[in-house]
């Protein structure tokens, strides 16, 4: 009984283990519970070392140090959550694609007491089974990076709005193509129909192509330092709809929701003639492209490099006013230091600032609810021993790795 009873409070509801599922999502919500309550310990001034408190720049990197470990360690916990995460979706995608596999012999079985059990529905139930196996082939060959959501994700560990949409089209167009074939070996009559079905065509080969061309037009932008990204911590369903910070964007939810009702258009159109393929009134197709072309001028359209405007001598109340000196802190000003999805702290510990020839790491500033540097656009480092005297050169570069444009001082000794 006693050995049951410590089974249970190891992998139980209380688990923080990292050998099992439910041990590494509760590690991670605990590692996230100790990481707030610390900041905002730092933030109140309590917890600080007798040796430290004395010093405000000692005192300052202290706190920018332990806050930066704490986050390092909710990372781990984090990508380990996201390990499992994924393991449980590609368990559950199969369970998803079987059992709609299932829903249909329900739903046929039910509809063919009286009618009596056609060809049409044999040739849907075997057309959806021979899908649903091709995918189970797939997602075992993409066991170890979520199954089925292997395809749909892209380099930035985000779900891709533009393969989503295509991978649900071509679904739909192999899911069509085989109920036909399945009809045309049963000697039902039946055929293709391609110059009737131009439209759907059309779609299919329009929603590919984007998909393709936003990976190249993403991939070449960031190598140019003209668009930052950061790989985030696992895939979410907001994702299609949302940008890499997490807010919702137009240009990827008008492709969802047009490619949604167009989608539920030609089932509808295939239900009805199930002899051919869905013949799309041109009207709706045109709308699909207006659709996707509103989505690519969006992937073309987002981003930028991190840009300094100004550079100025930080000043505590009641301090005096004069040149930037060794050792004072100087207050970085522009826009674009904080990428899209990179608010978290472990992303704002990797922040540096060059200045002359030495890098220094922006120090974490910490405040009851968050942070007041850095910023998106507002930067606080302390100038150090080692800067020359003279006339440097302050430059930023950002936790995707981008750098901003050079902003000459004058640092006087």
């Amino acid at each position: 009984m006693a050995v049951q009873e410590a089974g249970q409070s190891v992998h139980g509801g209380g688990c923080t283990c990292g050998d099992c599922p439910h041990g590494r999502r509760e590690g991670h919500r605990r590692a996230v519970a100790r990481f707030l309550a610390r900041r905002d310990e730092l933030a109140g001034g309590r917890g600080l070392p007798a040796q430290v408190a004395a010093s405000a720049g000692g005192t300052r990197q202290w706190i920018s140090d332990e806050l930066t470990e704490s986050a390092r360690a909710v990372a781990e916990r984090s990508r380990a959550a996201g390990e499992s995460w994924l393991t449980r979706v590609r368990r559950r995608t199969l369970v998803v694609v079987w059992g709609s596999v299932v829903l249909l012999l329900l739903v046929q079985s039910v509809t063919a007491i009286g009618s009596g059990w056609t060809v049409a529905r044999t040739a849907g139930l075997a057309a959806a089974a021979c899908l649903a196996g091709l995918l189970t082939a797939a997602a075992w060959l993409h066991r170890a990076h979520g199954g089925l959501l292997a395809p749909l994700v892209g380099e930035d560990n985000r779900l891709s709005t533009s393969r989503a949409v295509a991978a649900v089209w071509v679904l739909f167009a192999a899911y069509a193509v085989l109920f036909l074939a399945f009809r045309i070996a049963a000697s039902v009559p039946a055929g293709l129909g391609l110059a009737r079905s131009a439209g759907l065509l059309t779609i299919v080969a329009a929603v590919s192509l984007v998909a393709v061309v936003v990976r190249r037009v993403v991939t070449v932008r960031v190598i140019t330092q003209r668009l930052q990204k950061v790989e985030a911590d696992r895939p979410r369903p907001a994702d299609l709809v949302c940008d890499d910070a997490g807010r919702g964007s137009f240009s990827d939810a008008q492709y969802v929701l047009v490619g949604a009702v167009a989608l539920v258009c030609s089932a509808v159109l295939f239900a009805r003639r199930p002899d051919r393929l869905p013949e799309l009134p041109w009207g709706l197709t045109v709308l699909v492209l207006v659709s996707a072309a509103v989505y690519l001028a969006g992937k073309y359209a987002e981003g930028g490099r991190p840009v300094v405007l100004s550079v100025v001598r930080a000043r505590e109340p009641g301090g005096l006013d004069g040149p930037v000196r060794i050792g004072d802190d100087i207050e970085i000003r522009g826009a674009g230091f904080v990428p899209p999805g990179a608010g978290s702290p472990e992303r704002l510990a990797l922040m540096t600032v060059r200045i002359g020839a030495v890098h220094v790491h922006v120090p974490l500033v910490p405040v009851p609810g968050g942070f007041t540097s850095p910023s998106d656009t507002s930067i606080t480092v302390p100038v150090p021993a080692e800067v020359e005297p003279g006339r440097v050169d302050v430059q930023v570069v950002t936790a995707a790795g981008a750098e901003s444009n050079r902003v000459t001082v004058d640092v006087v000794d």
